[in-house]
């Protein structure tokens, strides 16, 4: 039987409100409830500066947004990147009336979806998209206890 691991760093550039068993909890729990293999996900929290130039040396848009992530080619298993900004994740849950942690949350796995294929439009219609209900699914799943 093929034994999966789960590797999954994290690293804090910026600060963030959110433990790393938290961060851990929710790449695993998308990774297992999507059934997927190998897995290697790094996670790192960024500034606002930090993402503003990531986001613009990607994708040509000169401001920070909330997160960002990339599905790198590695045959058998999954590999990918999730930046997370807490400026902007603060600013969200302030008008989403969440917690920080919430929505700091909400984010990894919302990374952990784009890094697994999964897209979703843009717009209003992104909250009804299948993204949208897998990640507020996972998001239940990993916020019933504490973070």
């Amino acid at each position: 039987m093929l034994q999966k691991t789960r590797d999954v760093r994290i690293e804090y550039v910026s600060h963030a409100l959110l433990p790393a068993e938290a961060v851990r909890r929710a790449v695993i729990e998308v990774l297992d409830g999507e059934k997927t293999g190998t897995a290697d996900i790094n996670v790192t929290f960024l500034s606002g500066q930090r993402m503003r130039a990531l986001n613009r040396r990607t994708f040509g848009s000169d401001k920070a947004t909330d997160v960002i992530a990339f599905a790198l080619p590695h045959p058998g298993q999954i590999v990918g990147d999730v930046y997370v900004c807490p400026s902007v994740a603060r600013e969200a849950a302030g008008r989403l009336g969440v917690s920080e942690q919430e929505e700091l949350v909400r984010l990894v796995i919302h990374g952990t979806l784009h890094v697994l294929g999964y897209d979703h439009p843009a717009g209003e219609e992104r909250t009804v998209s299948i993204m949208w209900r897998l990640q507020e699914r996972y998001l239940s799943r990993v916020t019933r206890g504490d973070m």
